[in-house]
């Protein structure tokens, strides 16, 4: 590993297929497809449509949701941006000697990502789209390439204490607004005199409807524009994005970049690329469920005990000034997307449904292109412009979405990558950062 990341090559070019690490194409076509998991519901569902379902274990739904939940959110995320991270020791790998060039390739990558994220968000309309956040991570994570991996791995709890204590800031800022709220609005009831406090308390809840919190009629009506033509749903959509592109990245960075710069470490100490003895992955997946699991479902049962509806969750706010329950969720993240990874590569290893996993090492070579392609399908499926599915299925329908596009990529993948070196938006991508057409076809 140490000779892959320190060999020079006099030409500067792309990573070629014969130096291509396949564990980590394939732990990238998983999380890839993982991700669609937890992007679905925001292509597909209307506010609060999950209260129907998610406390009623009566309901078929409330345990897909859970296991969902437990096993896929936010996991997949953290192993994309594992490899993410990983990503950039290999662009780098056989860049030759010229430092100067090799700085200037990888911003002007990280500027056609960025540019390609604007185009997801405010073109495609997906608002929960990565490839932006991904761009500004990646331009800070370079600086930290070579830094010891003994280190790189504490950006991991320092980041999570540290996204906690702001995002407490944060939540205490909107609950001293909601508690300023519903005094004004009781003294309104009252048939009182409003003061210019009481006046602004109102007004910036509103904002914050508008923005982050939707009431009941907000719901509804956000469930019309989703459902309307292309014009309609750009507009109320763009706004979000925007506001996240610039108002929350601050708080967005640092999560993305935790999980970057520990890829980066496991990289370099081999987890990444089965370098790893069999018993030393069977331990990480031994701590990283044994650990993980009981947390995850903790937090789990909490939530369905304590935020059950929009009101339940608003009352709560008012209640609790600091909730500690959210100090578990970076950590669990952690232990199980350890134990994901583990349980992947070991699969990999064995040979074990190794048509599967070859699929999957496709599928994360075009990773680029199948993500969008995700944006895309469900856009035209979902939004009114298209055959205007949006709030029309029930949970467990917007799956059987997902798995049609799940085969439809772990098919069409190989296939592609038969006759072509690269997926289409690969090549388009290497293409500008190398300001040079690259051979296509092989």
């Amino acid at each position: 590993m140490e000779q892959l990341i320190s060999s020079q090559s006099s030409t500067i070019a792309p990573v070629s297929e014969s130096n291509r690490i396949k564990t980590i194409d394939m732990l990238r076509g998983f999380a890839l497809l993982g991700i669609l998991l937890m992007n679905i519901p925001g292509f597909s569902m209307a506010d609060y449509s999950f209260e129907v379902f998610k406390n009623d274990p009566d309901n078929p739904n409330f345990w897909l949701y859970q296991f969902i939940g437990i096993f896929f959110e936010g996991k997949m995320r953290a192993m994309f941006g594992m490899v993410f991270g990983a990503g950039v020791l290999l662009f780098i790998a056989n860049k030759g000697t010229k430092g100067v060039s090799v700085h200037a390739l990888y911003y002007r990558r990280m500027f056609w990502l960025l540019l390609f994220g604007l185009i997801h968000s405010h073109l495609i309309l997906w608002i929960g789209e990565i490839l932006y956040l991904y761009a500004v991570c990646g331009m800070i994570l370079y600086l930290f390439r070579n830094v010891p991996p003994k280190y790189l791995v504490w950006a991991v709890p320092i980041v999570a204490v540290v996204s906690f204590v702001a995002g407490t800031i944060q939540y205490q800022d909107i609950r001293e607004k909601r508690i300023a709220y519903v005094e004004a609005t009781k003294a309104k009831s009252q048939n009182q005199t409003l003061t210019a406090a009481q006046n602004k308390a109102l007004a910036e809840w509103r904002e914050i409807e508008k923005t982050m919190i939707p009431n009941r009629e907000d719901a509804k009506a956000n469930t019309l524009k989703m459902k309307s033509n292309y014009s309609t749903v750009a507009s109320y959509l763009r706004p979000i994005a925007f506001d996240i592109q610039t108002k929350y990245l601050p708080f967005e960075v640092w999560d993305s970049l935790a999980l970057m710069l520990l890829g980066l470490a496991l990289f370099k100490w081999g987890f990444l690329t089965g370098a790893w003895s069999n018993k030393d992955y069977w331990t990480v997946i031994k701590i990283g469920y044994g650990l993980g699991l009981p947390l995850v479902i903790y937090a789990n049962y909490y939530a369905f005990y304590h935020f059950s509806t929009l009101e339940a969750n608003l009352a709560r706010m008012e209640q609790v000034p600091i909730n500690w329950v959210n100090l578990i969720y970076p950590f669990q993240r952690i232990l199980l997307v350890m134990g994901h990874a583990a349980s992947l590569i070991l699969l990999y290893k064995s040979g074990v449904v190794q048509g599967l996993m070859n699929r999957l090492v496709a599928v994360g070579r075009m990773a680029f292109t199948n993500y969008i392609s995700h944006s895309v399908i469900c856009t035209l499926f979902f939004f009114g412009y298209g055959l205007n599915y949006f709030a029309e299925l029930e949970f467990y329908q917007i799956y059987f979405v997902a798995f049609a596009i799940w085969v439809f990529q772990l098919i069409i993948s190989p296939i592609w990558l038969k006759y072509f070196l690269f997926g289409p938006l690969e090549w388009l991508w290497r293409s500008l950062t190398y300001w040079k057409i690259q051979p296509f076809k092989k």
